[in-house]
């Protein structure tokens, strides 16, 4: 089985539809999301979506209703194509912890998700998901997702892994291959048996090659779709694997595992 490891809704769904076709991909983790770039017809709405996407990331929460609409449009989208996507639902890290627990439970469990996620703290803020780790392992250790392209810091991926040691029984998954800092999340991955690393927007194919070389069980094929292609995502990881059982996890395998597929 082929599993995107990551992607966002789109707009309309047909269209991530055929692109998972046309990749041999036969499911897909799919995230919420509040912009949606592929909706843009022109330059100037492609900045709007892109200062949307800014704010995001950078741990700006545009509040409750927000998120309700992003997590009702993910619930709707999951619903429609059970046999295509793998909901992950998000949690706002900008409450007070002991809500966090409450949304994990409204917001995850009780919409059926798989897991927790796309998570993105602030820069030099990854300290806010610990009560999300706390609630997913409350919950038989729910897989949880964390963004690790900028403004993801070096202190923030070095913050995750010690988090990750703390809460044994969660897996933590580290997007984008930590981005510029990737080197450090490999390294760190070595050291932290449930710290998974996801390959999606590496620049560089030698990172690809190193990550699936030093941590071979916890390397996990994502695309980032709609910001990058499935088709070319996957062909990076086949570029960078023989064919075999190594490429075959990489590419699904121990996601499938991970979720019990």
């Amino acid at each position: 089985m082929i599993i995107d490891a990551h992607s966002h809704v789109h707009d309309p769904v047909d269209s991530h539809l055929a692109l998972l076709d046309e990749a041999g991909v036969d499911r897909a983790v799919l995230f919420g999301t509040r912009p949606h770039p592929e909706r843009a017809g022109d330059l100037a709405g492609f900045k709007r979506e892109m200062s949307v996407l800014h704010d995001t990331i950078s741990g700006r929460s545009a509040g409750a209703d927000a998120h309700a609409a992003a997590v009702d449009e993910l619930a709707a989208v999951c619903a429609a194509h059970p046999d295509r996507f793998i909901g992950f639902g998000k949690v706002r890290l900008d409450v007070p912890a002991e809500r966090i627990a409450e949304e994990v439970q409204r917001d995850v469990v009780a919409r059926g998700f798989r897991g927790i996620g796309e998570l993105t703290p602030p820069p030099d803020g990854a300290g806010l998901v610990e009560p999300v780790l706390r609630a997913a392992a409350d919950h038989g250790g729910l897989p949880v997702v964390v963004h690790g392209f900028a403004p993801t810091t070096a202190g923030d991926i070095a913050t995750l892994a010690e988090l990750a040691r703390r809460h044994p029984r969660v897996p933590l998954v580290l997007s984008q291959l930590g981005g510029l800092h990737w080197l450090q999340a490999i390294e760190l991955a070595r050291e932290t048996p449930n710290l998974y690393l996801e390959l999606s927007t590496a620049s560089v194919v030698f990172a690809v090659r190193l990550a699936i070389r030093e941590v071979p069980d916890r390397t996990l094929f994502g695309s980032d779709a709609p910001y990058g292609d499935p088709v070319v995502t996957r062909a990076m990881v086949e570029r960078a694997t023989p064919p075999g059982e190594l490429r075959d996890r990489v590419l699904g395998g121990t996601f499938a595992e991970l979720l019990g597929l």
